[in-house]
């Protein structure tokens, strides 16, 4: 007796993708854009390990030596110095063998009198690194003789340049060029005894560029094994020491790429579950029978883990190539926000693109298995039983996950209810995607019951009404899987947008406040203390006192015992001469002790985040690199205004770049007077209050939450799209039915009118609810206030524009599900 053939998986595999096709287009749009978002963001995290600055000055050296750039940190991506870290002795590099020639540089900012632009002067020979060469004219020779490049001035001309403020004029007596274009600075030459004289270092070598006989690479080996501590580059990587926001950048890419593409996956794992899930309703009665005839559970999972693989690996392959699209216009989006340079080079390469294959396949099946387990694991009588009626009710175990995972949500938010600053409110803002989690496992119910209260409001006004009600009670979960990506990208949005607003809020009203000044002195390239005991000498000025910002990265302990380092904003004041000209709001202590680099005064927030106090030591490093080892004399509170860390200027001063100050407050009797007089030196003057010290980098944060929400939610208004006309048209002989029984179709229309405002309204108080405690929890943390200060015009914009997308998607998915005439629909195969 001949057995019958069972049937193969891979025929029921082909049988369900050709008989459900609009169901699995849903499923491979999801996957397709999620494909995009992770290629894009691993060209990012890619660029920030190999791309960056191709050398321009140094483009002619073979490798280039400098002082250690970059602060290791535990477990985390290094910090990248802000200041230049010292170069070597020159003469310790020349004994390696292979080394041929060792020429040092020094960069020293200049102002051009002319326009005002900042040029770099480097000492003639180092014009060899380039190289540039003269294309008229000779070498500096005199302390007033300065190289131009072409096109800057003649040979002859008078050439006005200002170091720090003081203004001196210069003769120019040779043009240069260089073979390839050097187009990030203007640079000009001086002689080596000039540059000594106006560089605070003296002109000790910043930069070494190396030239070879040999392999430049087995040399740059031998420099390491000789010298650990140093930074030696070759081939394109040559321009960090050239470019120092080269290197910062990559960090900073890296850093984007992996936080935005953590939240990128957590959405494409909501929003790919959530149409799976669609997928797998439109199919119950399908399970259902094939659970009755005796399919196992596992036979059930594996199916539609070979169903959902099929889809996702051609819709991945379709994802790849605009992927790598995509990453080119999230480096244009943070070229125009400053976040990265605007000649930053990306690199490409095929790992993203593997990469993004195998998260996005894990992710697809990780979401197949979570959508099957419902139909797998029912009995088959319950299933035949759902397969008609679909789910009645949400289990009692998902109610208390839910309701569980919300408390902890809200556990987090409330943390600045116990703990001030930063830290506290970064635990706010992470509330928001377990808030977001909770909401999402609660979904079917809290629509149910949010709907049965609009049944109950609107029940009675009219048949479309009724009709509307009823149909969102019985079909949560279809509802559910439309409400929940809108509240996601309403409470992302929200909090997105609301977090660096109420920090930059906060910056800005402490560095207003702690300003008592009348005026600031601001030079382009920063004040010398010539430029600043002119300043002083005037008759209409009364005080002041000189400014320096760098950077710091401190030592400290963690909770759990572990090493780590926090990167802060280090001010240098003059204790002697900022009192009546700058409040930090001192809690303990005082600044009169700041004397030199044994002592140094933090902020609450760094107090907190290093876990000391007032007597206690701190270790770190300034912004060069040199070693900080200071005991806290006071601590105070104004620190997102003014900066975590300040130290007595003076030792601030020797560990930047320029050895400038950065700014000078200045108070007089007349301050129209005081304004007018420092006008005539030449310098530019402002009122006292400024920027909050850190802001370029908090107007970058924000920029890169703008760019990172405008992507999430494409991300999401085109699965929510995809989504609710999966569900619309599952439901075409449901209206159908409904005009073939009496109904007409303007009234079906109302209905799903109804049902898209019932969608929009109950996604906009979800998201706006969830967001509520995480806005609130940081306000709390960051300004000690429960009203968060929020960008209304950008907070309408997110929460209307999430909400007219479901009121939209669904009119079109109707019209389009309503173009079957009702007889030819109710008659068609399911």
């Amino acid at each position: 007796m001949t057995r019958p053939d069972r049937p193969r998986p891979g025929g029921l595999v082909r049988a369900d993708l050709r008989r459900h096709r609009a169901s699995f287009a849903g499923v491979a749009v999801a996957i397709l854009v999620a494909t995009v978002l992770v290629t894009g963001l691993g060209v990012l995290v890619e660029s920030g390990i190999r791309g960056g600055l191709a050398p321009q000055r140094y483009a002619g050296a073979d490798l280039v030596v400098t002082g250690q750039q970059k602060v290791p940190v535990p477990e985390d991506l290094a910090i990248s110095l802000t200041e230049r870290a010292p170069a070597p002795d020159p003469a310790s590099i020349a004994a390696v063998p292979g080394v041929t020639r060792v020429v040092a540089d020094v960069t020293v900012p200049l102002v051009d009198g002319r326009n005002g632009a900042v040029v770099e002067a480097h000492p003639w020979s180092a014009a060899r690194l380039t190289p540039f060469t003269l294309a008229d004219g000779r070498a500096p020779d005199g302390e007033d003789e300065v190289v131009v490049t072409a096109g800057e001035a003649a040979v002859g001309d008078d050439l006005p340049l200002a170091h720090g403020g003081v203004r001196s004029s210069y003769r120019v007596v040779g043009v240069a060029s260089a073979p390839a274009g050097v187009e990030r600075a203007s640079h000009v030459f001086l002689t080596s005894s000039r540059i000594a004289e106006l560089d605070p270092h003296d002109g000790a070598a910043q930069t070494l560029g190396v030239f070879t006989d040999r392999s430049p690479e087995d040399v740059a080996e031998r420099i390491r094994d000789r010298h650990p501590d140093l930074t030696v580059l070759t081939g394109a990587a040559r321009g960090d020491a050239e470019f120092l926001d080269s290197g910062s950048s990559r960090a900073t890419l890296v850093a984007i790429g992996s936080a935005f593409a953590g939240t990128c996956l957590l959405v494409a794992l909501f929003i790919v579950s959530g149409t799976l899930s669609l997928s797998v309703q439109s199919r119950r009665r399908d399970f259902a029978l094939l659970r009755a005839v005796g399919a196992l559970p596992r036979q059930i999972h594996a199916l539609v883990a070979r169903e959902v693989l099929v889809v996702a690996a051609v819709a991945a392959l379709l994802g790849v190539g605009p992927g790598y699209l995509l990453a080119g216009v999230l480096r244009r989006a943070f070229v125009a926000g400053d976040v990265i340079p605007a000649d930053f080079a990306l690199a490409y390469s095929p790992v993203p693109a593997l990469a993004a294959l195998v998260v996005v396949l894990l992710t697809a099946w990780g979401a197949a298995r979570i959508a099957a387990r419902r139909p797998a694991n029912l009995d088959p009588v319950d299933a035949l039983r759902e397969g008609a009626t679909g789910p009645a009710t949400v289990s009692t175990a998902r109610i208390i996950s839910g309701v569980v995972v919300l408390a902890a949500g809200l556990a987090l938010s409330l943390v600045p209810l116990w703990l001030d600053g930063e830290a506290a409110a970064a635990a706010s803002a992470s509330a928001a995607l377990v808030l977001i989690i909770g909401a999402a496992v609660l979904g079917p119910w809290l629509v149910a019951v949010a709907v049965r209260a609009a049944g109950v409001l609107l029940g009675r006004t009219s048949p479309s009404a009724f009709l509307a009600t009823a149909n969102g009670q019985a079909n949560s979960r279809r509802l559910a899987g439309a409400v929940t990506p809108i509240a996601l990208g309403i409470t992302l949005g929200l909090v997105q947008l609301g977090a660096p607003a109420i920090i930059a809020d906060e910056a800005a009203s402490q560095a207003t406040a702690g300003v008592t000044a009348d005026l600031r002195v601001v030079a382009p390239a920063g004040l010398s203390a010539p430029a600043l005991a002119s300043v002083a000498d005037l008759p209409a000025v009364s005080a002041l006192s000189p400014v320096t910002v760098s950077q710091t990265v401190l030592d400290y302990r963690t909770f759990d015992g572990t090493d780590d380092r926090s990167e802060q904003v280090l001010q240098g004041i003059d204790p002697s001469t900022s009192t009546g000209l700058l409040d930090l709001q001192v809690r303990e202590g005082t600044l009169d002790d700041l004397d030199g680099a044994a002592s140094v005064a933090l902020s609450t927030d760094a107090a907190r985040t290093l876990r000391i106090g007032l007597g206690d030591e701190v270790t770190g490093r300034f912004g060069d690199g040199a070693p900080l080892r200071a005991r806290v004399v006071a601590i105070y509170e104004r620190g997102l205004g003014f900066g975590g860390v300040t130290m007595d200027e003076a030792a601030v001063r020797p560990h930047t770049t320029s050895g400038l100050a950065t700014f000078a407050l200045v108070s007089g009797d007349d301050p129209g007077a005081a304004r007018t007089a420092i006008a005539r030196l030449g310098l530019p003057v402002t009122d006292g209050s400024g920027e909050a010290a850190g802001a370029d980098a908090q107007r970058q944060q924000g920029w890169v939450n703008l760019v990172a929400l405008l992507v999430i939610l494409g991300y999401i208004a085109i699965a929510v799209a995809n989504t609710l006309a999966m569900a619309t048209s599952e439901r075409s002989r449901e209206l159908a039915l409904l005009q073939l029984v009496g109904a007409g179709r303007r009234q079906v229309r109302s209905m799903m009118r109804l049902e898209s405002v019932l969608v929009a309204s109950i996604a906009a108080l979800l998201g706006i609810a969830l967001a509520l405690p995480p806005l609130v929890g940081i306000s709390i943390g960051i300004s000690g206030r429960p009203l968060p200060a929020l960008p209304l015009t950008g907070s309408a914009v997110v929460v209307a524009a999430m909400s007219a997308l479901a009121l939209v998607s669904l009119a079109v998915a109707t019209r389009a599900a309503m173009r079957t005439q009702p007889i030819t629909e109710i008659g068609s195969r399911q």
